[in-house]
């Protein structure tokens, strides 16, 4: 088993970590308000007392604040940085609203805002072309190739050299979409369809519950099959097809994502699922010890789940205020700004409520 990380290296890397993902966040929103013309009156990077502050020539106020745990962009119009009009901008025409948020049309302020998870988005497309451009893409053909010890597959009657064809209705093209359609649903009985020697078969097979601990002991849960592959072949890409690999990559890790918290929200997994600020701190410190490559995977699952989460429809969230837009769209006329403060008080205290749930679940793992 690894040694932990020093607690220097996990608050090096955390910050490391969360800081560039950020500030790549708030960038999205921001370059999208410049190009539709609305005034970014503060860019923060962090919350609370500020640190360091650099006023551009176009009046906003860049700043480093003391906690780290997030950031903002302020528009002119804003009420504060959880981006909620400000009473000045109610009843007023376009026109005089001309530079604000408010004053922006509602395509427009559904861009901005979609912006940030975009951009978070975006930067794990990246990442995933950039390593397939570099190492190329492995192929594994979903050939059975062994066992694990009490395999399911084997019990049902899955035989070594089968073909898995589809899993559940849902085709299999390469040993790698296995997991996602059986990690999450250990204990649920599927269909799988193998060919074997020309021959297409149909076993329903239970998924089995696994549990085993990585390299420094975190606990690791989710369902198997019990088989292995045959050796993977390593396929050179160019750029498109590289690309092209990031996003299906990208889609499909916050496709699975949403599969989880609809599985902790309905009782399929444990809410002891759920991770918060110091548990992403001790993995951005294991991973970092790990090397580069571990820690930018890493960083990467972490910009798709900040892309995940921020699409949530909670106020103060990015999806919050989308799904406020839509209200507008429905209503013909924005939600008025007493019915828009109740929803982010609401939402604010959701999200404080969540952040020590998390907390107090990250250190109940790391303690007890």
């Amino acid at each position: 088993m690894a040694h932990s990380p020093s607690i220097f290296l996990t608050l090096f890397a955390f910050v490391l970590l969360l800081g560039p993902l950020i500030v790549l966040h708030e960038l999205g929103h921001y370059w999208a308000g410049r190009i539709f013309g609305v005034k970014a009156e503060t860019f923060s990077v962090g919350f609370g007392k500020e640190l360091w502050h650099r006023i551009d020539k176009r009046g906003t106020r860049w700043r480093i604040a003391a906690f780290p745990m997030g950031g903002y962009v302020m528009f002119a119009g804003d009420a504060d940085p959880s981006s909620k009009p400000s009473a000045d901008t109610e009843g007023k025409s376009r026109e005089a609203l001309a530079g604000t948020m408010a004053g922006a049309a509602l395509w427009q302020r559904a861009l901005i805002v979609l912006a940030g998870p975009f951009a978070n988005l975006l930067t794990a497309i990246l990442i995933f072309a950039a390593w397939a451009l570099a190492y190329g893409v492995a192929y594994t053909p979903p050939i059975v190739g062994g066992y694990s010890k009490d395999s399911p597959a084997q019990a049902a009657g899955i035989a070594i050299g089968d073909r898995v064809v589809a899993i559940d209705g849902a085709q299999i093209d390469d040993f790698a979409d296995i997991g996602p359609k059986v990690a999450l649903y250990p204990g649920q009985v599927v269909q799988i369809v193998v060919d074997r020697a020309g021959r297409q078969l149909k076993f329903p097979v239970k998924i089995r519950m696994d549990q085993s601990k990585d390299e420094f002991g975190n606990t690791l849960s989710r369902g198997l099959l019990g088989i292995s592959h045959v050796d993977p072949e390593i396929r050179r890409v160019g750029p498109v097809t590289a690309f092209s690999y990031g996003t299906v990559s990208s889609l499909e890790t916050m496709r699975v994502m949403a599969i989880g918290l609809k599985q902790i929200v309905v009782g399929t997994f444990s809410v002891k699922e759920l991770g918060g600020p110091l548990k992403m701190a001790k993995l951005s410190g294991e991973r970092l010890s790990l090397g580069w490559p571990e820690f930018v995977g890493f960083a990467a699952l972490i910009s798709i789940n900040l892309a995940f989460i921020n699409l949530l429809p909670i106020p103060t969230l990015d999806g919050g205020h989308l799904a406020i837009y839509a209200a507008e769209a429905i209503r013909r006329k924005p939600l008025g700004l007493r019915s828009q403060e109740l929803a982010f008080r609401i939402g604010m205290a959701f999200v404080l409520a969540f952040a020590v749930f998390v907390t107090v679940n990250d250190l109940a793992g790391m303690f007890l």
